[in-house]
């Protein structure tokens, strides 16, 4: 058993890099008349992600991009104006390039109507009409909203992986989450995507909730197990209360320390591959024969807004609100209030608010945190090849603070590969690599803990 009162120090504010630059470095000095240059120019295959906001009832952990409420004029209103949004986006991009993959997410998408998302599919593929036969096409779904009708649409047209939002199944920590999700709803939702053929099952559970202990969580993955999902994402919760108001409600002394979080998480490793499950990256766990393991196997993982995909060297273009899109040199995000998403499309324009174009700098950092990120390991040779530099004379300074986590790694000349503790401090590993982390204070709430 590891002494993890001694990873402690450890604990600081840290991205989870889900890109490079982080979204805190987004700005408008990126124009929308050089992001619609960008679009004009893109040749590389498309991945799709729908933003879809509105959830009945707030999740005190969530950290999303939620709209509650429960008027359906309000879910048909943004329907309206993503479709509209896609008339203008057709205008635009070169709409005959193959869509490897497409994501709805939320939110809960499945808050949408079983016609409103019908609605919304043809739209798409009316526009996007050259989805490859292996397209990735998946929805996030919350157990609590989810019917027949709404199963069948999606099955019809083509989804093959789906997300269920678990959290936790202890009633205790339900409660206090505000979200009450019974095993057996769970396990019916489940059902329904599993009898219509759905192959691609994942599961999202969150450790570091209030009343959580290594027990509770324990029980947890015993019921996750009968359910037998194909992969596994374990976040760590993410306690920003400065940012989002909901997680106030929290008394947070009831929150699990940081050694016990690292307990659960090592747990969770343990106990998962004894039970067929491989670690995939920072937080996801999938069975060997998924194709995200073989992705780790042979190196080829990658890592994006959507999680780990093996769809890597697409143009990802984010549609609807708040949503975000990356490309090979830049990343572009939509207004974030309706108000100011609605006026753009009103005024025949993308609701493009702010990006960042990426310098050759950038471009480099981003390959190595994204790859020590996602396969736990760095190919030196191949980074000095891609970007005609000399690695350990460039990133002189970054491997000094490299330094404070050598137990956890082994540097060679050829590469850079984290142990099997190091994983559980990957965050703070792909932070010494970043530029702009050196000028962010650690008093600076910007940050969730990385421990």
């Amino acid at each position: 058993m590891r002494n993890y009162k001694a990873f402690v120090k450890y604990s600081k504010a840290g991205p989870r890099y889900t890109s490079y630059p982080t979204a805190v470095e987004f700005n408008t000095d990126f124009k929308y008349t050089e992001y619609l240059e960008i679009l004009k120019q893109q040749n590389r295959s498309l991945s799709l992600y729908f933003h879809l906001p509105f959830c009945r009832s707030a999740c005190y952990f969530c950290g999303c991009n939620v709209i509650y409420t429960a008027k359906e004029e309000s879910k048909e209103r943004y329907l309206n104006y993503i479709l509209r949004e896609l008339d203008i986006l057709s205008s635009i991009v070169n709409t005959k390039r193959e869509v490897v993959q497409m994501h709805f997410g939320g939110g809960t998408p499945t808050f949408f109507s079983a016609k409103q998302l019908e609605k919304l599919i043809l739209k798409i593929k009316s526009i996007f009409e050259n989805f490859t036969l292996d397209a990735e096409i998946s929805c996030e779904i919350d157990p609590r909203f989810l019917n027949e009708e709404q199963a069948d649409v999606l099955t019809k047209y083509g989804f093959n992986r789906i997300s269920f939002g678990v959290q936790d199944f202890d009633e205790k920590v339900q409660k206090e989450i505000h979200r009450i999700q019974p095993f057996d709803l769970t396990k019916n939702a489940l059902k329904l995507v599993r009898d219509r053929g759905i192959k691609s099952v994942n599961m999202d559970l969150i450790y570091g909730l209030p009343y959580q202990t290594l027990e509770s969580f324990t029980q947890t993955l015993e019921k996750i197990l009968i359910l037998n999902p194909d992969r596994l994402a374990i976040f760590n919760y993410a306690h920003v209360p400065w940012l989002k108001k909901n997680m106030r409600k929290f008394d947070e002394n009831t929150l699990p320390s940081p050694d016990i979080k690292l307990q659960i998480l090592e747990f969770c490793e343990k106990f998962l591959s004894q039970n067929g499950y491989k670690m995939i990256g920072m937080d996801h766990f999938a069975k060997e024969e998924d194709e995200l393991f073989k992705a780790l196997e042979n190196g080829t993982l990658h890592r994006n807004f959507q999680g780990y995909t093996t769809k890597g060297g697409a143009d990802l273009i984010g549609i609807g609100l708040t949503s975000i899109g990356e490309g090979k040199k830049h990343y572009a995000q939509n207004f974030k209030d309706m108000l100011s998403y609605e006026k753009a499309i009103d005024d025949g324009r993308l609701p493009f608010e702010r990006g960042v174009k990426l310098t050759f700098d950038d471009e480099l950092r981003k390959y190595v945190i994204m790859n020590l990120m996602a396969n736990f390991r760095l190919d030196i040779k191949k980074v000095e090849e891609e970007f005609n530099i000399k690695f350990k004379e460039y990133f002189k300074e970054d491997l000094k603070a490299l330094k404070e986590y050598e137990d956890f790694l082994n540097i060679s000349e050829n590469d850079i590969k984290v142990n099997e503790t190091g994983v559980l401090l990957i965050r703070n590993i792909a932070m010494c690599f970043d530029a702009y982390m050196k000028n962010i204070s650690e008093e600076k709430k910007v940050f969730s803990k990385t421990v």
